[in-house]
């Protein structure tokens, strides 16, 4: 089996693509095993820290179709799409986060129409479809409201996917993920940065800013969870998904007044004095734009699985990036 992964040089591309050779196979159609042969990783930047012979990295722009044409042929079995422009830059510059969240995703898409041969596409996208007037709790059939540019790209996305599904050009599935958190590195562009910052710097025994109120309820999910949520996702059957290719994925809804009291009760009272509060009107208003609070019976119906609490959450983070908490 062949796989290809956009944005493969990212956090999550990357850590998605040791895990599948890890693995070394994914369940395919009629959910017999297929050993992975070729592990393609798509980005604007090479993906290094990678020795295994099955590993293919690329270097090219996802929103040339020269690129896509090289990348993709009728061995491609399984494609994961999580190249994507940032919340809050793809809302800074509305012509990049059309072209890469929008544009890209329709060529890949017709990519993979062009070679006939309907491969398995698994689309990361997002809680930011969602906004507006919502119900308390967020349902898988709940009306697609994004009230930004990157949710608005997210929305459109999904529906191309179904289609394409619909028309059997592809075997999609749209798998909506919560904030990441606890992102290790660097704060990056997307609004929910703070939800990881808040967590890792203190950690890092370095200051953190909190821009959002303490009751500002957000829907999380740890990077090892959301990576096998993802396998997961490409390994259902599509006849079990149905018409209906979008999936919530499971998650936890914490405030986060309650995310720093699990950070106090796995690091101590220190790490919390290191989040300095400082409100920014124009993130509020994004953050406070998305649901906190999903039902996510079908996506758990189907074998897919998030954390128990957010201080389990911590911990995973600790454990995965072998930190010794200041």
């Amino acid at each position: 089996m062949k796989v290809l992964i956009t944005g493969g040089a990212g956090f999550l591309g990357q850590r998605l693509a040791r895990e599948l050779l890890a693995r070394g196979e994914v369940k395919g159609v009629g959910g017999q095993p297929q050993r992975i042969t070729e592990l393609v990783l798509l980005d604007v930047m090479a993906a290094t820290g990678f020795t295994d012979s099955r590993v293919r990295a690329e270097v090219g722009d996802i929103a040339e179709r020269s690129v896509l044409e090289r990348v993709i042929d009728t061995q491609t079995s399984a494609i994961f799409h999580l190249a994507a422009i940032v919340s809050g830059q793809a809302e800074a510059d509305f012509d990049l986060g059309m072209r890469i969240n929008l544009d890209a995703s329709r060529l890949l898409l017709e990519t993979c129409r062009i070679r006939g041969h309907r491969p398995r596409v698994v689309f990361t996208s997002s809680v930011a479809v969602y906004g507006g007037d919502m119900p308390d709790v967020v349902r898988n059939d709940t009306a697609l409201n994004p009230q930004s540019s990157y949710g608005t790209q997210k929305a459109i996305a999904e529906l191309l996917l179904n289609d394409y599904t619909r028309r059997g050009f592809v075997d999609g599935r749209v798998l909506r993920l919560p904030t990441i958190s606890v992102r290790p590195g660097k704060p990056n562009a997307a609004t929910s940065s703070f939800a990881s910052a808040i967590v890792r710097e203190p950690l890092n025994g370095e200051t953190a800013i909190c821009p959002v109120p303490g009751s500002t309820r957000l829907w999380l999910l740890s990077p090892r969870r959301a990576i096998a949520c993802l396998i997961a996702g490409l390994e259902l059957d599509g006849a079990a998904l149905g018409k209906q290719r979008a999936l919530n994925l499971p998650g936890i809804s914490v405030t986060v007044d309650e995310m720093v009291d699990a950070l106090r009760e796995v690091a101590g009272e220190a790490a919390v004095k290191r989040i300095l509060w400082q409100p920014d009107a124009f993130l509020e208003k994004i953050v406070g734009s998305w649901p906190g609070r999903w039902d996510t019976t079908r996506a758990e119906q189907l074998g897919l699985k998030g954390e128990a609490s957010f201080a389990d959450v911590i911990r995973s983070y600790i454990e995965d990036e072998h930190l010794r908490p200041v």
